[in-house]
């Protein structure tokens, strides 16, 4: 949500700036450059991040290996992998997974709120329908985010202090809902940039979610790794479906679809 936030207002200024500079337009560079820092970022991260606390050495004391590993049992509770429900010995991670209904049922629940969650993918085009040029209609994208951002913090801290998840999930999807509503109902300026900030703060629900998802395949650690990997991949076909319905609402109601329609 961070990256949401900052990343519109670097388009911005990209969008706005670098329009044939070097032969390219504009939106080659937003590409290029934003592309090539997550590219880099991921090749430190290759060497920076463990995979788990035994093997952080170098920026973990030996306590604090300790202190995490306590933190992660605590998490997903003790006992032998032989204790754990549905475990046999010498069977893949990868059948233990796809052979728990609970892995296909967090998959299909990952895959229905992408769908929800897929107006991120034209957030611009939502800013831009206020009717302020693309350059402005870009910076208005980043507070939304920023706030975002600090009600999932909020939220998903809550969610583990009290011990709870389907409520608070409830909670962030009802206000996103709201917005939608909002932003339908009016065409109020104010009201309607407000709007963006209650469907933003949706992805609140769907970071409680994945701790659910954690939470609710511990052990073993084969299949957990398995299992979040798949339901991370099956939850992509929401954001797929999403895009197309908002290219046939598009075609049906006939809402500006880039920003140089509005202009």
């Amino acid at each position: 949500m961070i990256s949401n936030a900052f990343g519109t207002l670097l388009a911005s200024a990209i969008l706005d700036g670098m329009e044939g500079v070097m032969g390219q337009a504009a939106w080659r560079w937003l590409f290029y450059i934003e592309g090539s820092m997550t590219v880099f970022v991921a090749i430190c991260a290759i060497f920076i991040l463990p995979d788990f606390p035994a093997t952080s050495s170098g920026w973990l004391t030996v306590e604090e290996q300790a202190l995490a590993q306590l933190r992660m049992e605590e998490d997903v509770g003790v006992g032998n992998e032989e204790e754990m429900e549905g475990f046999k010995a010498g069977e893949s991670g990868l059948k233990q997974a796809l052979s728990d209904w609970k892995v296909w049922w967090l998959a299909l629940a990952m895959t229905s709120l992408n769908v929800l969650l897929s107006f991120n993918a034209f957030f611009p085009t939502l800013s831009a329908t206020l009717g302020y040029s693309s350059t402005v209609s870009l910076l208005l994208c980043s507070p939304p985010w920023m706030f975002a951002t600090c009600a999932a913090f909020l939220m998903s801290r809550h969610s583990d202090q009290a011990g709870e998840r389907f409520g608070h999930i409830a909670i962030s999807l009802v206000v996103g809902i709201a917005g939608f509503l909002m932003a339908m109902g009016t065409m109020s300026t104010a009201v309607r940039y407000l709007s963006l900030f209650l469907m933003a703060q949706s992805y609140a629900a769907f970071i409680v979610l994945w701790a659910w998802v954690s939470n609710s395949i511990s052990r073993p650690q084969s299949k957990k790794a398995v299992a979040l990997a798949f339901i991370n991949a099956f939850s992509s076909v929401g954001n797929i479906t999403g895009s197309n319905w908002r290219s046939l609402h598009h075609n049906a109601v006939d809402i500006p679809a880039t920003l140089d329609e509005v202009e």
